[in-house]
């Protein structure tokens, strides 16, 4: 499966974006959609995922309450909707496919195909 992410972009602390990941190729009704941010200088971290066929969501603590992660009923798209950014949110945001296995990974190497990142930059 190949992934582009796109939305990215400079926003105030408080405000909003909606990130996309458009998928193309097999999805699998096993997959699992997530997406991953990595900040400047550290290690890239989960973020949010969800569950193709039942729409089961999980998040980082981090972005609970804050972020929210979409599949609409057609189509190939996966949505992360951001509310209330802050700096701490700014950073490279890449959404990940894993074609299989037990819900509730948040680790970076279950994930099998990666889009090629969309910049997210929150100033304060």
């Amino acid at each position: 499966v190949q992934l582009q992410a796109s939305g990215g972009g400079l926003v105030q602390a408080g405000g909003y974006l909606r990130l996309s990941c458009a998928a193309s190729g097999r999805i699998f009704s096993s997959s699992h959609m997530g997406w991953f941010r990595q900040a400047p200088g550290k290690e890239r971290d989960f973020v949010a995922a969800i569950r193709w066929m039942s729409g089961s969501t999980l998040y980082a603590d981090s972005v609970k309450g804050r972020f929210t992660i979409s599949r609409p009923n057609a189509g190939n798209t996966v949505y992360l909707q951001m509310d209330s950014l802050k700096p701490g949110d700014t950073g490279v945001y890449y959404c990940a496919n894993r074609r299989a296995g037990n819900w509730g990974s948040k680790l970076e190497r279950d994930f099998a195909s990666w889009g090629q990142g969309t910049l997210v930059t929150v100033s304060s």
